[in-house]
């Protein structure tokens, strides 16, 4: 059960593993672009490819699908970046079913782990497999994998990394499931003595810049928006969307918020205690462009 690309990897390292997927589960096809045609998801691409059975139930409670499921006789079942399930489906295979969570549970739990590791700063990150259970992330850990992050890469570079190291996991889980031989952890007991941090789903509201806050915030919030959904900010009344940036630790002399530029190389946003060094930019109306290409266009 999975729908972005992120799970297309973990579906692609079953199969090559000789796992027998009996059917593939994934989003309703949804009309898209301007002549409105219909979009696949990233794993139904791959499944139909792959001559997979594939799912796509509006509801996951129609009885149509639960009786359709429960025909396939599944021993497990395997989710991966889908939506919140229902008990009817959870507790339907004898082996239960597991999820794959891009963070290391308990910590950042939630619809954007990725993002929010890298917006707070986090030294390292990495990939989780457990059992589901009526409360979302919250089931008992099977496996964990970690990975230590630069303090450099953005959201979508720690993705790529995490759907790898994911793929590479849920096979290990799988296999282990199969042969019996795992432990379950719970996460209270992981979770006694630290404080938990969330990852709560991202909206547009909560990618607009503050330029009042320190500058290594602003940079690790740049980093973690980028390239989905994108920090921003405005220039001369337009959104202007940041996704890459260098920052500098000085006094800026100036209000945060302000910016400077020398109009060929450098467009610099003053911060509390630093200055936003924009090098990668989209302008309200234009593609995305480097910072040189960028101030050739537009006179500030």
């Amino acid at each position: 059960m999975g729908t972005p690309q992120f799970a297309v990897a973990s579906l692609d390292a079953l199969i090559d593993a000789g796992c027998n997927v009996v059917a593939v589960v994934t989003a309703p096809d949804k009309p898209a672009g301007r002549g409105q045609k219909l979009n696949e998801s990233a794993v139904k691409q791959y499944a139909v490819e792959k001559g997979l059975k594939v799912l796509q139930p509006e509801k996951l409670k129609n009885p149509e699908f639960i009786a359709e499921l429960q025909a396939l006789k599944a021993d497990l079942q395997v989710v991966v970046a889908f939506r919140m399930l229902p008990e009817v489906v959870w507790n339907m295979p004898a082996k239960g079913t597991i999820n794959l969570h891009a963070s290391l549970l308990p910590q950042y739990r939630g619809a954007a782990p990725i993002n929010w590791a890298i917006i707070n700063g986090e030294k390292e990150s990495g990939v989780t497999t457990f059992f589901l259970k009526h409360d979302i992330d919250t089931g008992d850990v099977l496996f964990t994998e970690k990975v230590t992050l630069s303090g450099t890469e953005t959201a979508g570079q720690l993705h790529d990394r995490l759907m790898d190291k994911g793929a590479g996991l849920l096979v290990k889980t799988v296999k282990s499931i199969e042969s019996g031989k795992y432990n379950e952890h719970p996460q209270a007991q992981l979770s006694e003595g630290i404080e938990l941090r969330h990852a709560p789903k991202i909206f547009k509201t909560d990618c607009l810049i503050d330029f009042n806050r320190p500058v290594i915030d602003v940079y690790n919030m740049i980093r973690g928006l980028s390239p989905v959904p994108t920090a921003y900010t405005h220039l001369n009344g337009k959104v202007l969307k940041i996704y890459n940036a260098e920052y500098q630790e000085t006094e800026p002399g100036l209000q945060p918020g302000a910016f400077i530029s020398n109009h060929k190389t450098s467009l610099k946003f003053a911060t509390k205690d630093g200055f936003i060094c924009a090098t990668d930019v989209q302008l309200e109306g234009k593609k995305r462009m480097g910072i040189e290409e960028f101030l050739r266009g537009n006179k500030l």
